[in-house]
């Protein structure tokens, strides 16, 4: 699936939610920052939505009856990349991290703020969208047998394909880009998400640990992606 220039206002959001009034503010809140919206109210109508047309973001609740949004999100990354952000209340912490282990790239929180919406939306899009080709030669990252190609967004570990969320994407490029320096969460979620890092132990955290799961032989004993006890994570400088 091909995203949209965030350039132009024509990105289309999924919006997923059993409750239509969330959906309808939520629609409100994106078409005005110039987005177009698609709106669905179970998980099963929100794997129609993507498989029928071009979504770029998905908005997906957590809480929803027959298929739940973990599940849905599931079934979301079998096949497609596209950013997803929960939806949450604020008694679902577990449930949030379920989510980010499952591949989700953000979530928030109900109530929402309508002005956090946009800006997380718009931080999705722009890591999503904008981190095309460049004239750079570096878009080629590596450390012994882990690559990751910026240009094309392929990682394989010893030839085998890795298949990625943009937000673990970018956090291997991040620290592969500066491999051998160690980060600590906050730096990580500053640099990833843009965002101040609150909470950002957590959703590192679980980022850190899926993407292990990804590119290590054996996650327990890591060779790529190592933690630093009380300072923070890298990446292992491998001669290639």
């Amino acid at each position: 699936m091909s995203a949209h220039n965030l350039s132009q206002p024509y990105n289309t959001i999924l919006i997923c939610d059993d409750d239509p009034d969330i959906v309808r503010a939520l629609a409100v809140y994106l078409e005005r920052a110039g987005f177009q919206n698609q709106a669905a109210y179970t998980g099963q109508q929100a794997l129609t939505a993507l498989a029928e047309q071009e979504i770029d973001l998905v908005l997906l609740d957590i809480m929803m009856p027959e298929l739940d949004g973990i599940r849905a999100l599931q079934l979301i990354r079998e096949t497609y990349n596209v950013p997803v952000i929960l939806i949450s209340a604020k008694s679902e912490d577990q449930d949030k991290i379920n989510g980010l282990n499952f591949g989700a790239d953000d979530y928030i929180t109900k109530p929402f703020n309508p002005q956090e919406v946009i800006a997380r939306v718009q931080a999705q899009l722009r890591r999503y969208t904008l981190l095309g080709p460049k004239p750079s030669p570096e878009t080629v990252y590596s450390s012994g047998g882990l690559w990751l190609d910026d240009a094309s967004k392929d990682c394989t570990v010893d030839g085998r394909p890795v298949n990625l969320t943009a937000s673990e994407f970018n956090i291997l490029k991040f620290l592969l880009s500066h491999k051998g320096q160690v980060f600590s969460s906050e730096k990580i979620y500053q640099s990833v998400w843009k965002n101040q890092p609150y909470g950002s132990e957590n959703t590192v955290a679980v980022h850190i640990c899926h993407i292990r799961e990804k590119i290590e032989a054996n996650p327990k004993s890591p060779i790529y992606l190592k933690v630093i006890w009380g300072k923070g994570y890298k990446i292992e400088a491998i001669e290639d």
